[in-house]
């Protein structure tokens, strides 16, 4: 099962790289098949992989209160 997660949100250019088992998240500058993807991406394109929940909040507080507007 992977263990890391690229993530892309809207308004924001750039990737970032989520290393679950290091507890992680840095800055991914994207190449290859990956800034194509990208590029599809800020175009307004969504790409979803091997991903079953996922879900943008306004701030770790409203997570971890178990708020979902969904």
């Amino acid at each position: 099962m992977a263990r890391t997660v690229i993530i892309g949100i809207p308004g924001e250019a750039g990737l970032w790289l989520a290393d679950l088992n290091a507890g992680t998240v840095k800055p991914l500058n994207p190449t290859g098949d990956l800034a194509t993807a990208n590029d599809l991406r800020k175009a307004g394109g969504t790409l979803v992989k091997e991903v079953d929940f996922a879900v943008a909040v306004s701030s770790a507080q409203v997570a971890l209160s178990g708020h979902f507007d969904g």
